[in-house]
């Protein structure tokens, strides 16, 4: 009887090279998660079948691991029955995919990609989103649902934020947890992966006195929308129409008093018009710790602002092209951290790809890769195995071909996408406020100065 290769399985196609069996063998030894015995099912094949049902969401765990069997031809290999993986699953833990996704987490683009810089400052946004998980018992002790009038409603819901380098979309870092702990909250977390070198971009939720504070102590610059609460007091006119004055703390500290923190506003009409003549127009107040207004003038910083929406970009990537809006697949709670975790992983690999892609390829933007094609082509080579044993690593392979292939178009698409009312949501739904369909925008910006509207054009 043929001896069966159980470590043959253990691959992901040509992604294999970015997350190689080296790297998956010093992860499951600092976590730990190496077998003490070898088994038919060893941790590093495991940890590569968890990543692998990332790129299979709508397969049961059988029918994945015909895809990671499927190009091995004669290769002698075991196969297992559902429990059998289950319990694999189980076995492993969430901790290595929880530090493979630490690993690969991180800024990807060079200084050649003027799309994810501003005046040599590295674009990244902060933002949050949910995701739905199963509606089981052992899942709703932790991730609960929402509350309404009467009863709760709709699926457990996992909160998820991250800081995204704009332009490539890759993961600087994301944490992830119950939904009623708010944004704010997990995204302290984060600035540990913040530093000198950024400018961070967030919408209005996260204009606190105490936020702010800590990402001007990790010398990171930021831009963001403040809140209609703030009525800011003019102290210093700027000659770009913006101008200079100070936030405070709520909090009274002993010793220290009431916190302080020069920042400087800019204040604008914008202007958006569909395609199909709707307009609509918005009083845009945004803080800054950028004060040099020569250096950083406030037509640039509004235009600027709009590249925030890289991060929902990110997880529309994320829940849409590769969970295909799908509930996730685990019914607990370590079940869930593990899948969030791979998830995360297959998606930055899938950015460092493409990150491969511009690198081999310099007059390439990243923003002209597509992220589904480049999914797809990436899950095509997981099935054929292709490259998935080579020792030679090539920054154009078969994913590179498949994308270079399907590049988007050149220049940035603006468009307002559609919106509906969401499964679970404490909000009233305004459907008059929102477009039935796709479509583009014009964008005209008017800056606030000395009282007038000093007219900025269109972005």
């Amino acid at each position: 009887m043929t001896a069966l290769n159980v470590y043959a399985p253990g691959h992901l196609g040509e992604l294999t090279q970015i997350i190689d069996t080296e790297l998956v063998d010093a992860v499951l030894e600092d976590t730990n998660a190496r077998e003490r015995r070898l088994r038919l099912l060893p941790a590093r094949v495991v940890v590569y079948f968890v990543l692998a049902l990332a790129f299979f969401e709508r397969s049961s765990y059988q029918a994945v691991w015909g895809k990671l069997i499927a190009g091995l031809g004669a290769v002698p290999v075991a196969r297992p029955c559902a429990s059998s993986l289950s319990r694999a699953r189980r076995r492993l833990g969430s901790a290595p995919l929880r530090s493979l996704f630490k690993i690969l987490a991180g800024p990807v683009a060079d200084r050649g990609q003027s799309c994810t810089f501003y005046r040599g400052l590295r674009l990244v946004a902060v933002d949050g989103t949910t995701l739905s998980a199963p509606d089981e018992d052992a899942v709703t002790w932790h991730y609960r649902k929402h509350i309404g009038k009467v009863r709760t409603f709709g699926y457990p819901l996992v909160r998820m934020v991250a800081v995204v380098e704009c332009g490539t979309r890759a993961l600087l870092d994301a944490v992830f947890g119950p939904d009623d702990v708010g944004e704010l909250a997990y995204a302290r977390r984060l600035l540990g992966c913040l530093d000198a070198s950024m400018l961070l971009l967030a919408d209005a939720y996260y204009d606190a006195f105490d936020f702010l504070q800590a990402v001007a102590d990790t010398q990171a610059r930021f831009v963001l929308r403040s809140t209609r609460k703030r009525k800011p007091t003019l102290r210093r006119a700027l000659s770009d129409g913006s101008y200079l004055t100070s936030i405070a703390s709520h909090r009274y500290r002993a010793g220290r008093g009431y916190g302080r923190m020069e920042v400087r506003v800019v204040e604008a009409w914008i202007t958006v018009t569909l395609a199909d003549g709707t307009r609509r127009t918005e009083l845009w107040r945004l803080l800054t710790n950028l004060l040099d207004a020569d250096r950083y003038p406030a037509q640039e910083l509004i235009t600027l602002y709009h590249r925030r929406w890289q991060a929902e970009t990110c997880y529309f990537s994320l829940k849409s092209t590769i969970l295909d809006g799908r509930v996730l697949r685990s019914r607990s709670v370590p079940g869930l951290e593990q899948e969030l975790f791979a998830l995360l992983t297959a998606y930055q690999a899938l950015i460092r790809a493409a990150g491969d892609i511009t690198t081999a390829t310099p007059d390439l933007s990243a923003q002209r890769v597509s992220f589904t094609v480049l999914f797809q082509a990436a899950a095509d080579q997981i099935i054929t195995a292709q490259e998935s044993t080579t020792d030679a690593v090539s920054l154009i392979g078969a994913i590179g071909r498949a994308v270079l292939d399907h590049l988007l178009p050149e220049g940035h698409r603006q468009r307002l996408k559609a919106r509906f009312r969401k499964t679970a949501s404490k909000y009233d739904f305004k459907r008059g406020d929102h477009p039935r369909t796709v479509q583009t925008y014009t964008l005209e910006t008017q800056v606030i100065k000395d009282g007038r509207l000093d007219d900025g054009g269109n972005c």
